[in-house]
């Protein structure tokens, strides 16, 4: 039998051992391999797209999504020269936002021989806010993605704000999600405007794990609903890092649609934040 003397060594051996041993914590991440939307610097990559690109790896951008332009869906660079300027300056080429149109075949075409690994769909071909319409535009995204996952790349789709508009009780983003194969529609999640729409990305994150690999990390002034620099906003930029696993985020790309400065200054005051940023 065990006496209260001897219980009482055994714990004070116990405690001492434990105090002996070393406090493990767990160390806070750093944000890594920034993206950004070029649509962000729109107007400096149509007036001189390699010298933007320069400036953007000077800042430490890793990620480069394009977007379609008065120039193409590469602001007057051909494929291959945007992937080999990316390439020289430490960056890859990896999205783009395109159209579903009549020049889709190219644009896959394209998309390929830049070597990319995404193709998203910029805005939501619509007949009408309903749920005839998005199930309708679900089944064209599977056709699309199919078309895609042939050429080795991923298609996707970009929300706005509209998505999150209801009939009958039901999301319209939420139909469409339910509508599209996740093996063939690889959803990019714009974070400001979900929260535009008074909704929260967890609660997506939470129902539709998985199936965000990429994101548009953009703060929102709910105020006057536009785009701000991180940390103006009301995104809580740590809390949606926290939660990105279970969203699947493989890729996030800073966007910014208006700006307090210019561009390059506003994105400056984004990298400064991200830097210091643990989460």
């Amino acid at each position: 039998m065990t006496t209260r003397r001897q219980f009482l060594m055994n714990a004070g051996t116990l405690a001492l051992g434990s105090s002996l041993l070393p406090s493990f914590k767990v160390p806070f991440k750093k944000v890594k391999n920034v993206g950004i939307q070029l649509y962000t610097f729109r107007k400096e990559m149509t007036a001189d797209a390699t010298g933007t690109l320069k400036q953007l790896a000077s800042l430490g951008i890793k990620q480069i999504e394009s977007a379609r332009s008065e120039k193409g869906n590469y602001y007057g660079l051909k494929p291959k020269e945007i992937q080999q300027v990316c390439n020289d300056l430490g960056m890859t080429l990896r999205s783009g936002h395109v159209h579903l149109d009549h020049q889709w075949q190219q644009t896959m075409n394209d998309a390929s021989e830049a070597g990319q690994e995404y193709l998203i769909c910029s805005t939501m071909p619509s007949n009408g806010q309903n749920i005839a319409n998005y199930k309708k535009v679900a089944e064209a995204f599977n056709k699309a993605g199919e078309e895609c996952k042939k050429q080795n790349i991923k298609f996707g789709y970009h929300n706005h704000e509209y998505e999150f508009e209801q009939e009958g009780g039901e999301v319209l983003y939420d139909v469409l999600l339910s509508n599209t194969d996740p093996g063939l529609v690889h959803m990019e999640l714009d974070l400001g405007w979900v929260i535009a729409a008074a909704k929260n990305p967890i609660d997506y994150f939470n129902k539709y794990p998985g199936r965000f690999p990429l994101w548009h990390l953009k703060d929102m002034d709910m105020a006057k609903k536009q785009s701000t620099e991180f940390g103006k906003g009301s995104l809580d930029i740590k809390q949606m890092l926290k939660n990105s696993k279970k969203s699947g985020m493989k890729y996030f790309f800073v966007e910014q649609e208006e700006y307090s400065k210019s561009p390059l200054e506003s994105m400056e005051e984004n990298m400064s934040y991200l830097k210091k940023l643990k989460f």
